[in-house]
């Protein structure tokens, strides 16, 4: 059984300190940065666009996974490639052709993603789940950090990882929204590969202690 990811989430990271951080991050367990790009148009909040993105590939020394929230993600697929974007996750609302932006994203050698909002049912993945690397299911509602996990999120994991198999595809489940030691567990019980974890992670007194030791429950 593969090892399973944390993915340690840069938008509640300290911004004045941000390379800092992003050292902390490189020095600890995790094994992704996950930075989350809105435009305050999809999402109610703008968080950081290229020039941040591009001083953290900068520093980064493991696998960068943006989440864009942003509307018509396909303007931006080659630009993300070239800030060294490792993988690229869209949101299923926000693609009109999702077949077509996957396509484009991997033209671009990166790994393409989708992301789930809480209301959207995974079943609408069933023709596209083949070409799709990762799927992001939001388990808090876009936008803001330090939101409170929907307890819904595991029967959606369940059903995404029953379609997967169906399917014979070899797409990893993240969960992005919530993720802390108390549910880090049942959530790899019921499919996932990769957690997110942000204000947890970055309101910790002791974050490199905190990475490892939900690395350590998501692995036990």
């Amino acid at each position: 059984m593969s090892s399973k990811l944390i993915a340690p989430s840069v938008l509640a990271a300290d911004f004045a300190n941000l390379q800092r951080d992003v050292e902390m991050v490189n020095a600890s367990d995790a094994d992704w940065f996950h930075i989350d790009i809105m435009d305050g148009v999809f999402v109610p909040n703008i968080s950081f666009g290229m020039p941040v993105l591009q001083a953290i590939s900068k520093h980064a020394k493991k696998t960068i996974d943006v989440h864009l929230m942003i509307v018509d993600p396909d303007r931006y697929i080659k630009t993300f490639a070239e800030l060294g974007s490792d993988i690229l996750t869209v949101h299923y609302e926000a693609c009109t052709h999702l077949h077509r932006t996957l396509q484009a994203i991997k033209a671009e050698g990166m790994k393409a993603g989708v992301a789930l909002n809480p209301h959207t049912n995974v079943s609408l993945l069933e023709d596209t789940i083949n070409d799709i690397d990762l799927v992001c299911i939001m388990s808090v509602n876009p936008g803001f950090g330090g939101q409170s996990f929907i307890e819904n999120t595991y029967n959606k994991v369940k059903q995404l990882k029953e379609l997967i198999t169906r399917k014979g595809a070899s797409t990893q489940i993240e969960i992005d929204g919530g993720v802390t030691n108390k549910n880090a567990k049942q959530l790899v019980d019921a499919g996932a590969d990769v957690l997110v974890a942000g204000s947890y992670v970055f309101k910790s007194k002791t974050q490199e202690e905190t990475i490892k030791d939900l690395k350590a429950i998501a692995n036990s």
